[in-house]
Parts: C-alpha cells; sequence; structure tokens
C-alpha cells in the first residue's frame, strides 16, 4: 500500500506549481464551506488572540489561514519531486547569523513556530548551514504518511529525531556541532508539567524540555519566522536571542520566546496554525505561577 499511495503522490508532485495551486483551491472551497473543518476552533482562537478585530476581520483572515493550510498541505507534496534549483527560488531565509554563531563555536537552538510553510526549512537550513540541521518532529499516526513525509524531510540532509527517541538519540546526534529545530508552541502532553504564560492575555501551557535543554547545554537561541512574500514564495528571518542561554532561566527563555511568537503573529496573523487548541486545557492554581 506504501508504494500506491506514494506513487500517485510523486505522480501528483510532478504537476506545475499553477496546476497544484487550482487543485488546492478546490479543497479549500470543500474543507471551509463544505466540511467546515475546525472552523469553531479557528474562529474561537482568533477571538482570544486578537478581541479587538471585528468579526469581519476575523473571518478574512481566517478565510486566509484555510487557504494557506491547503497550499501547505499541496507544496509538501511537491517536495517529494522538487528539485534543489526549484525550492531555492522559492524561499531564502538570513543564514549568516546563524553560521556567525556557529563559527564562533556555539551550538544553536532555531526556535520557530508553527507557520506556513515551515517544510521548506528542511530543504534550505540543511543546504545552507555550517553545521549539521536537527529537526525534533512528532511521528504522523498514519504509518504511510508518516514514512512519505520522514523520507521527503530527510531528502536534503536534515537529521531527523523522533521526540519519542529523543532522549535516546540525543547524547549520538549532538556529539558535534549542531543547528536544532524546535517548534515550542505545540500544547505539552500534561498540563501540569508545564510552563504556563499568559499567551495573547490568556494562560497556556508551554513545553518546557526546549528551555531546560538550552539551559543545561549553554547554547546560542535564534527565533525564526516564516514570511510569505506571496503564493508559495517564503523568506525565513532570523533574530539572535541570545548566545548563552545559561545566563537565563528556562522561565526567562520560555517567556521571550512566547513574546517572539506572538510578534510574528501579529505580522501575519493568517500565517500561523489556527487550527490546533491553542488554549486547549485551563490553568488550575496547583500548576503554578503564570509566567508573563
Amino acid at each position: 500500500m506504501y508504494y500506491v499511495v506514494y506513487g500517485f503522490l510523486w505522480l501528483l508532485s510532478l504537476l506545475p506549481f499553477r496546476v497544484l495551486y487550482i487543485i488546492s483551491d478546490f479543497i479549500y472551497a470543500i474543507v471551509f464551506y463544505l466540511f467546515k473543518y475546525r472552523r469553531e476552533v479557528v474562529m474561537n482562537n482568533l477571538g482570544i488572540a486578537f478581541p479587538e478585530k471585528t468579526e469581519a476581520e476575523k473571518l478574512k483572515i481566517a478565510k486566509q489561514f484555510y487557504h494557506n493550510l491547503i497550499d501547505t498541505f499541496i507544496e509538501s507534496v511537491k517536495f517529494i519531486s522538487i528539485s534543489v534549483k526549484t525550492a531555492l527560488k522559492r524561499s531564502s531565509a538570513d543564514i549568516e547569523p546563524i553560521n556567525e554563531l556557529i563559527e564562533k563555536g556555539y551550538n544553536v537552538h532555531a526556535m520557530g513556530c508553527h507557520q506556513f510553510n515551515w517544510e521548506y526549512a528542511a530543504i534550505l537550513y540543511p543546504l545552507k548551514l555550517k553545521a549539521p540541521f536537527v529537526g525534533v518532529y512528532m511521528p504522523i499516526a498514519n504509518k504511510i504518511l508518516n514514512r512519505i513525509f520522514y523520507n521527503m524531510r530527510k531528502r536534503h540532509g536534515t537529521v531527523l529525531v523522533s521526540a519519542t527517541e529523543f532522549k535516546t538519540r540525543m547524547h549520538h546526534v549532538f556529539s558535534g556541532r549542531y543547528v536544532l529545530a524546535l517548534a515550542a508552541d505545540q500544547n505539552p502532553g500534561d498540563p501540569s508539567n508545564a510552563y504556563w504564560v499568559n499567551f495573547f492575555g490568556r494562560p497556556a501551557p508551554f513545553v518546557t524540555g526546549p528551555a531546560k535543554g538550552a539551559v543545561k547545554n549553554n547554547t546560542a537561541i535564534i527565533m525564526a519566522g516564516f514570511k510569505k512574500i506571496k503564493r508559495g514564495h517564503y523568506h525565513f528571518d532570523c533574530k539572535v536571542l541570545t548566545e548563552s542561554a545559561s545566563q537565563f532561566t528556562p522561565q526567562q527563555l520560555t517567556v521571550m520566546y512566547k513574546n517572539e511568537v506572538e510578534r510574528i503573529i501579529r505580522q501575519d496573523p493568517a500565517n500561523y496554525l489556527w487550527s490546533h487548541r491553542r488554549w486547549k486545557y485551563e490553568w488550575k492554581p496547583e500548576y503554578g505561577n503564570i509566567l508573563d
């Protein structure tokens, strides 16, 4: 079955972008208007993040978000066969600040959030960085799709480490210089084992691992923001947050990261993954103080 699914997606990936975007627009209409996929979740999230916006403004953001979401899926299919030349024509990044940190002898935590299209990072960064680019990922439940995406993401040199294997593999992967990519804006599995932070004015739990690891290993930290220049074209910004994470507590680093995520989202609200329930859990006093 794997080869049937892979063969179909590979043939689909050979279509020109302009044809794939026609398909994307068709899927968007079905997902948004017919199935109304997570519409309630998206609108609720936008209401929390942007209470000052009118319903019409939030609906406009939601529609563009769904376009971006479907485009990301379609573009990911294209990545199965995309050439390096084509990928580099459609994406760019501020790489030099990271390479300068590497040349100074630092390992780097590249912090990002769930913006579109994060899949370009698996092509662009390993080709441009002066150290191995390591990506931590959550396995997809569907084994066929997980295998397809795993092979696609490692195709250009990204070193992939499953979040479930991170503790057992980290000593081998991180024995030399590295750049570790982390999207730390997902919900933790256990809300009682989290840093609770006011995110857009409402308490939300953030995973503790990235900040604790940065302090423990005294890494440099950069924030990577993804900008959609136009349809199918992206630029990755780079902002150095610190060259020495051990100068801060994990809680302080988490607040710094949260502030950057808010800043990035406000710049382009439709380019963030609003379909996940960022405020899924309610804070309880036994969880500890809320950071701000």
